[in-house]
């Protein structure tokens, strides 16, 4: 993280889904716990949320059509799957400005909030979001996220999954020159951030990691998944970090889930994960 940027890492995926209410039993047979159901106000879409002690997961869907969408019914219209992601900013203000000084181009910061249903009745946890062009921020859908009321969507009871999940741990995204994409996240995480490797392109990002990488490395990766020839590019898979390997796929296999084993853990198909390869590996790693 460079010094003044108030940028600390990956804060949270993006998920399309087409239907909230089966991708909700879908994350659940893999064995997360899932908050209870938000919808954005002003907006036509709702979410779920997988809460993890760095880091979550949001499966994002339509509850409106008719309402503002953010582009989610055309990403929708052609496949679901990982669409984009949030990193996090402990005050916006402090990173656009920060932004700006560094020759980018800064859209905000702009606030919204989100209608979050609790037995108790509704609250309203609240964010600011700051946008950036896409050509600074090249082969990801990314914004910077502030968590105002942060409390409200990190109670205890939602950090607790069956399958003990505890971080995002990287976002793997596919690209045709990944080495080329090194500039431009250097400048946002520093020169030492980002290494190129061969047909790859590793981001640390503080708390978590970009991997961008192309199609044959991605199967290389994943060897025993038919993967899509999807237009670059395209977020293909994330890397949940879980404290004891051996327990989570025991879980997985009891439930009845299509995974394979990888380098470092095992892969859910994306048929059982709305269209995303969600890698268990050890948090420790």
């Amino acid at each position: 993280m460079i010094a003044d940027s108030a940028i600390t890492g990956i804060d949270h995926t993006l998920v399309g889904v087409r239907d909230l209410e089966a991708a909700r039993a879908a994350w659940q047979k893999l064995g997360f716990t899932l908050t209870t159901r938000g919808r954005h106000i002003g907006w036509g879409t709702g979410n779920y949320c997988i809460m993890l002690e760095q880091g979550y997961i949001e499966l994002l869907g339509i509850l409106d059509p008719a309402q503002f969408t953010n582009n989610l019914d055309k990403f929708l219209a052609e496949r679901e799957g990982l669409l984009g992601l949030a990193f996090h900013s402990r005050d916006n203000d402090q990173t656009a400005r920060w932004l700006a000084a560094g020759g980018f181009t800064p859209d905000g910061p702009k606030d919204l909030k989100r209608a979050l249903e609790l037995a108790e009745g509704e609250v309203l946890p609240a964010f600011r979001l700051l946008f950036l062009p896409p050509q600074e921020t090249p082969g990801l859908r990314a914004f910077f996220c502030q968590h105002l009321t942060p409390d409200l969507i990190r109670p205890a009871y939602w950090l607790v999954h069956a399958i003990r999940a505890v971080s995002l741990k990287a976002v793997i995204t596919v690209v045709e020159r990944p080495g080329d994409l090194a500039p431009a996240y250097a400048r946002l995480f520093g020169a030492d951030a980002a290494s190129a490797d061969g047909d790859s392109l590793r981001v640390d990002c503080g708390e978590g990691e970009l991997l961008f990488v192309t199609h044959d490395t991605l199967q290389r990766l994943y060897p025993d998944i038919d993967l899509p020839r999807q237009a670059n590019p395209w977020i293909a898979a994330m890397r949940v970090g879980v404290l004891i390997l051996a327990d989570a796929a025991d879980y997985l296999d009891y439930k009845g889930v299509t995974f394979t084993t990888t380098a470092r853990g095992m892969a859910v198909l994306p048929d059982q994960a709305n269209g995303a390869i969600v890698e268990f590996v050890a948090d420790a790693d």
